[in-house]
C-alpha cells in the first residue's frame, strides 16, 4: 500500500513581507491620507466660498431694489395680506424674501410659503446685521429644509430706515455642486493613486537593486569566499555605508579565518615536530634499553656506554620538554614577572660567562652604563644565552669574532649580537623564530638543539614589551637587534 506523505503546511508568502511591498504599500497609504486631507479642506474651503459668494449675490440682488420699488412692493404687501404670496420678479428660483419693520412686524413679502424665510431670534438678527461681522449669512435648518439667509437693512426714498430685509435661498442646489466636486475629486485621486501604484513600482525597483546587488553579493560569501566584497559606490549614500561597513567586517573576519588557518597550520607542524623532537631520543633510549635485556648488562663496558648514552638523551628529552613547558607558560602569561634594574649591570656580570662560551673566539663587549629598565633578571639572562650560543655555533672557532652591544638610543635600550659567522640566507630570515625550525638542516640535532631557542628568545622579548629583528648577509655575519622600552615606558 502505498503511503501519501503529508501535506507540508503552507509558508506564507514572503511577498507580502518583502521592502518593496512595504515600501509600496506605506508609500501609497500615506498618499491616501494625503489626498483624504486634501479632500477634506478642498470641501471645507469650496463648501465656504460658495456659500459666500451665494450670500454676496442675494446680498447684491436686495441692494439692486430701488425704494420706491420697496415702497410698492411693501404696500403691494399689504393689499395682498392673507392671499398668496405673487411669484418672485427678480430673484433667483426658490428664493424667498421677508420684510420686518422698525415696530419689529415681521411678514413674507416673496416666496414660497412652505419654505419662507424662517423667524430669526434677535440674537440672529443682530449678528447677520451687524458689518463688522466675518460671517455675512445664516445657515438655517438641516438636509432637505437647509436655507441660506442674509439680512439687508432697507431705506425709504427720503433716507429713512424703514426696516430689514430677510432673503433665504435653498442651499440644496449648493450641496448637489459640491458633491459633483467631490465625486470629480474622488476620481482624480483614485486615477492619481492607480498612477501611482503603475509607476512608483518600476522607480522602487530601480531603487532596491543597489540592494539586491548586496543580497546577491551576501549570498555568494561563506567561510571559503571571504575574498568577496560588497559593491561600493552605487549612488545611494545609506547603502555604500553599509556596504563598506559589511566590507569592513569582511576584511577583519577574513584576516581572523587567514591568521586561524596559519595558527591551526603552525599547531599542525608543531605537533609534528614535536612529536618527532620527542620520538629521537625515546627511540634512543628503547634501543640501549633492548641492548641491555639481550645480555649487555652482563658486559661493564657495553653497559657503561649504554647508561651514558641514555643518560645523554634524557637530558636532552629533559631539555626539550622544559623548553616546551616554558613556551607554554609564555603563550598563557605573555607579561613576566618584572623589576625595575639596571640592565648594564645584568650583562657585565654575564661577561666571564659569556668568555667560556666563546672559547677561543674573540669577544668585544660595549656597554653603556646607568642603563635602568623595567625587566626580568633570569629571563633576559636565558636571551642573552640563546642568541651568544647561536653565533658561537656559528662562527669559526678559531677566527670568529662576536660583538655585544648594549646602548640607549631615543626612549629604549638597544642590545645587539654580531657574529662574522657564514650568514643566512634570505629565505631562512623570516622563519627563524618558528618552532622546530632550523636553517643548517645538515646540523646533527645534538649540535643544533630542537630548534626552540630562538622561538623563546622572541616570545621572552615580546613578553618584556619589546622587539627582536634579524639582519644578515651569507658569508659576513648576523646581527641581532633586541629593544626593550625604559623604566616607565612602553615600546610602540
Amino acid at each position: 500500500m502505498k503511503t501519501v506523505a503529508p501535506a507540508k503546511p503552507a509558508r506564507p508568502c514572503r511577498q507580502w513581507h518583502s521592502l518593496r511591498f512595504q515600501l509600496l504599500s506605506r508609500s501609497l497609504l500615506i498618499l491616501a491620507i494625503l489626498l483624504i486631507l486634501i479632500g477634506i479642506l478642498q470641501y471645507a474651503f469650496m463648501r465656504e466660498t460658495i456659500y459666500r459668494n451665494r450670500a454676496v449675490s442675494l446680498h447684491s440682488q436686495v441692494l439692486s431694489i430701488a425704494p420706491a420699488q420697496w415702497e410698492a412692493l411693501l404696500n403691494d404687501g399689504e393689499e395682498t395680506r392673507g392671499q398668496q404670496p405673487r411669484p418672485p420678479f427678480i430673484l433667483m428660483p426658490g428664493t424667498s424674501l421677508a420684510f420686518s419693520d422698525r415696530e419689529g412686524q415681521y411678514r413674507i413679502l416673496i416666496g414660497d410659503p412652505t419654505k419662507s424665510p424662517p423667524e430669526l431670534t434677535e440674537v440672529q438678527k443682530s449678528q447677520l446685521l451687524d458689518r463688522r461681522s466675518r460671517q455675512p449669512y445664516l445657515v438655517y435648518g438641516s438636509g432637505a429644509d437647509e436655507q441660506l439667509v442674509v439680512a439687508v437693512p432697507i431705506g425709504g426714498e427720503a433716507g429713512q430706515m424703514m426696516g430689514s430685509a430677510y432673503i433665504c435661498s435653498p442651499t440644496q442646489p449648493l450641496r448637489d455642486l459640491l458633491g459633483r466636486h467631490m465625486l470629480i475629486f474622488l476620481a482624480l485621486a483614485l486615477a492619481a493613486m492607480t498612477i501611482g501604484l503603475l509607476a512608483f513600482r518600476p522607480v522602487l525597483r530601480r531603487t532596491l537593486v543597489p540592494l539586491s546587488n548586496m543580497v546577491e553579493t551576501a549570498a555568494q560569501i561563506d567561510a571559503g569566499h571571504l575574498d568577496r566584497r560588497f559593491p561600493t559606490g552605487q549612488g545611494q549614500a545609506e547603502i555604500d555605508q553599509l556596504s563598506e561597513s559589511f566590507n569592513g567586517m569582511l576584511h577583519r573576519l577574513e584576516t581572523t579565518f587567514t591568521a586561524e588557518k596559519e595558527t591551526q597550520e603552525q599547531m599542525r607542524r608543531f605537533i609534528a615536530d614535536a612529536s618527532h623532537e620527542l620520538r629521537t631520543p625515546l627511540t634512543s633510549i628503547h634501543g640501549f634499553l633492548e641492548i641491555l635485556l639481550r645480555g649487555a648488562a652482563d658486559q661493564p663496558e657495553q653497559l657503561q656506554e649504554a647508561l651514558h648514552s641514555m643518560h645523554g638523551e634524557s637530558q636532552r628529552l629533559n631539555k626539550l620538554v622544559h623548553d616546551l613547558l616554558l613556551l607554554s607558560k609564555l603563550d598563557r602569561k605573555p607579561r613576566a614577572e618584572m623589576e625595575v634594574g639596571f640592565l648594564d649591570t645584568t650583562v657585565q656580570a654575564m661577561e666571564p660567562q659569556l668568555r667560556i662560551l666563546a672559547g677561543e673566539r674573540r669577544l668585544v663587549l660595549t656597554i653603556q652604563p646607568d642603563l635602568e629598565c623595567r625587566y626580568n633578571p633570569d629571563q633576559i639572562k636565558q636571551v642573552i644565552l640563546n642568541l651568544f650560543q647561536n653565533a658561537v655555533q656559528h662562527t669559526d672557532p678559531d677566527d670568529g669574532q662576536i660583538r655585544v652591544s648594549l646602548l640607549k638610543q631615543y626612549e629604549h635600550i638597544q642590545l645587539v649580537i654580531e657574529d662574522n659567522g657564514q650568514g643566512i640566507s634570505p629565505e631562512h630570515i623570516d622563519h627563524i623564530f618558528e618552532r622546530f625550525y632550523r636553517s643548517d638542516t645538515s646540523r646533527t640535532r645534538r649540535e643544533g638543539g630542537a630548534g626552540l631557542g630562538l622561538a623563546i628568545t622572541k616570545a621572552i622579548v615580546e613578553s618584556h614589551g619589546g622587539t627582536i629583528n634579524v639582519s644578515s648577509h651569507v658569508g659576513e655575519g648576523t646581527s641581532v637587534r633586541v629593544r626593550l622600552p625604559e623604566a616607565g615606558l612602553e615600546l610602540k
